[in-house]
């Protein structure tokens, strides 16, 4: 592992002044920084402890929360205001790592994760342009069965690890900023980046930011939300296709939905056109279906992945007919 210079940053100014090292890095939760180091993907110079930011969930003044980047895992999955008004937040959190992880992991150390790709973490004998640009994508003619159905490039097939993002993007939460000039703020959904030519930038994140709290709108409609993770064993393992929706249904249609899917993309991946097919039409399982095979049909499949998008379609059918009243269920 390379030498590097540690300096534990009391608060955001301090943290800000030690990021201009120009191979520094933040040091915070669920970053997996600390395994990326010991594979030697990652060798910075310098390492910033930010455990100092606010771990506070807070109330905001238009009826949502403020939620310091250092909030754990754990914490924020079992706020009262998160169990019963965003219960599908609950629910993805839950549904990633262990009760020890979740422990300690953070919010904001969350949304920074990098790729599971074995080849992104093979140093010594595969082709990542993720981890070396211009090096080629040995997962393309690879074992593919991890990666990405939807916005993947020739250069990138990988695909984002985290539950807890699948489901903020479908709240459309906002990501708080602290820059070298100020503050700014960024949609969660816009955070991170489609791999296109440059898959080595994970985010929209410019040198020197630091992100301090992620907001959540005030939203009726995810008091009836749900999240469910498609995977190989029951825990312990990251999402072949996970699901976060929210549906609101009167009178047998489609008043309002919000619909964001993991494991199929380099980034938490919003369903927009399946939630423009569904709204204002009938709650019903061929609608749902309907909505699911229109958000897929430009997926495109690798050797060993394509059950992926049928396994897609038939999550997403299930999730929303359990969230329809008196729809019956889906086997996914």
């Amino acid at each position: 592992m390379t030498p590097f210079d540690f300096h534990r940053a009391g608060d955001v100014a301090t943290a800000l002044r030690f990021s201009e090292a120009p191979n520094g890095r933040y040091l915070g939760g669920g970053t997996n920084l600390i395994d990326l180091m010991r594979e030697t993907v990652e060798r910075p110079d310098r390492l910033i402890d930010v455990t100092g930011l606010s771990s506070a969930i807070e109330e905001t003044e238009e009826g949502g929360l403020l939620i310091g980047a250092a909030a754990t895992n754990a914490a924020l999955a079992e706020h009262r205001a998160v169990r019963t008004r965003y219960p599908v937040l609950a629910r993805a959190i839950l549904a990633g790592a262990s009760a020890q992880i979740r422990n300690m992991a953070t919010t904001g150390g969350n949304l920074l994760q990098r790729t599971r790709c074995t080849y992104f973490y093979d140093t010594q004998g595969s082709a990542c342009n993720k981890r070396t640009p211009g090096t080629g994508c040995d997962a393309i003619g690879g074992f593919n069965r991890i990666h990405a159905i939807l916005g993947a490039s020739p250069d990138c097939v990988a695909t984002h690890p985290s539950d807890m993002a699948v489901a903020l993007v479908a709240l459309d939460a906002v990501v708080h900023l602290a820059t070298a000039t100020g503050t700014r703020t960024v949609m969660l959904a816009d955070l991170h980046r489609l791999p296109g030519d440059r898959p080595d930038l994970d985010t929209v994140l410019a040198p020197g930011d630091l992100v301090t709290a992620i907001e959540l709108p005030a939203m009726p409609i995810a008091a009836r939300s749900t999240y469910r993770k498609v995977r190989d064993r029951a825990s312990y393992a990251f999402a072949l296709v996970s699901v976060a929706a929210a549906l609101e249904v009167r009178d047998g249609r489609v008043v309002d939905v919000r619909l964001a899917l993991g494991g199929v993309a380099h980034k938490p991946w919003r369903a927009l056109t399946a939630e423009a097919v569904l709204r204002g039409g009938p709650a019903t399982i061929d609608a749902f279906r309907a909505a699911a095979t229109a958000e897929l049909a430009e997926a495109r499949a690798l050797r060993d992945n394509g059950f992926k998008i049928e396994l897609a379609t038939r999550t997403i059918a299930a999730v929303l007919a359990e969230l329809a009243p008196d729809t019956a269920e889906m086997d996914a």
